[in-house]
Order: structure tokens, then C-alpha cells, then sequence
């Protein structure tokens, strides 16, 4: 990590993660797949939906329609992605993001120079691979990759999540 963002990861972890961005309702992260939780795909010939249960707010879009990243977008909590086929593998390229989300619970912070690459590999019926490579040379000092793989579920249904309705917790979260 950059100093800072060890300083700031640090600083996050003696603080409880109190401010973590899903305790107050904003997105979990710039890295969808990332954490744990349930998702559902749903593809169509140019456009990949990622639903998340327990998520604000609970999609992401993939663009697989040929298009490059806008010029001027962002940045935004969950960037602009773009996917396409590479063999077997669904390799998705992220940008654009914010630099407000945590990459994880214990607080890796990001800059908003993020790249993230996701490759998507279904092996058998039963997993998704999933590899997660990022860049962020305002953040890290070199780039990281980490695999994962989710076991598929394809007769459960994802729930709705709906945080500010209920959100009783943030009077609870006490740091130092």
C-alpha cells in the first residue's frame, strides 16, 4: 500500500470500521463479487445485470454491446464496466470510481485511478470461478489479484435489501 492508504486502513481498523459504507447505507465497494453475500447473473446479448442481496443498491450493469468506457464518466460509487468473451471466461474491465467505498471490511481504501479486471469462468454446473485483478496506482504499489469461486444456487431467489428503512444501527457503531 501507498503510506496513506496503510495510515488510513490502520486508522479505519482502531476505529471498529465504524464508518464502513454499508453500516450507512452507500454501497459496499467498487468490486462487485468481492465480498460475501448472494448474487444472481442475468445476461442477455448486451447486457450483464448483477443483483446482489444485501447490497445498496443491489445491481451492477456490464456492457457486453462492443462499447468502450466513456471519456467523461464518473466517478461514481460502482464505476462503468464493460465485459466481453474471452474463450470460456467472462472478462469484465471496471472504471470511473469514486474514491469513497472500501475494498473489503477491515478498510483497504482505493483512489479513484482503480482498474478493476473480473474474469468469470463456469467450470461445471455446480461453481463460478471468479478471479479479481486490480490496479490502483494511487492506492497500492503494485497490482493484486485474488481468486474465488461461488457455488451455484439456481433455485434460490434473491431477497430485497432495503437499508434506510430500518437502519438502527449507526447510533450503535462507536469507534476510539
Amino acid at each position: 500500500m501507498q503510506p496513506w492508504a496503510e495510515a488510513l486502513t490502520k486508522a479505519r481498523a482502531e476505529d471498529n470500521s465504524k464508518d464502513f459504507p454499508p453500516s450507512l447505507c452507500l454501497p459496499f465497494g467498487p468490486v462487485p463479487l468481492l465480498g460475501a453475500g448472494f448474487f444472481k447473473l442475468t445476461q442477455t446479448p448486451a447486457l450483464l445485470i448483477m443483483m446482489f442481496e444485501g447490497e445498496t443498491p443491489g445491481y451492477r450493469q456490464v456492457f457486453l454491446d462492443g462499447r468502450s468506457h466513456p471519456k467523461d464518466f464518473g466517478p461514481t460509487w460502482l464505476g462503468h464496466s464493460t465485459g466481453k468473451w474471452d474463450g470460456d471466461s467472462l472478462v469484465i474491465d471496471s472504471v470511473g470510481f469514486r474514491d469513497k467505498g472500501w475494498l473489503d471490511f477491515e478498510g483497504h481504501p482505493h483512489s479513484d485511478a482503480l482498474h478493476t479486471t473480473l474474469r468469470i469462468r463456469r467450470p461445471d454446473l455446480a461453481r463460478l470461478e471468479i478471479q479479481i485483478a486490480g490496479d490502483d496506482p494511487g492506492a497500492y504499489r503494485k497490482p493484486w489479484t485474488l481468486d474465488k469461486t461461488a457455488s451455484l444456487a439456481p433455485q434460490d431467489e434473491i431477497q430485497e435489501f432495503i437499508c434506510n428503512e430500518n437502519n438502527k444501527d449507526v447510533p450503535h457503531l462507536v469507534g476510539k
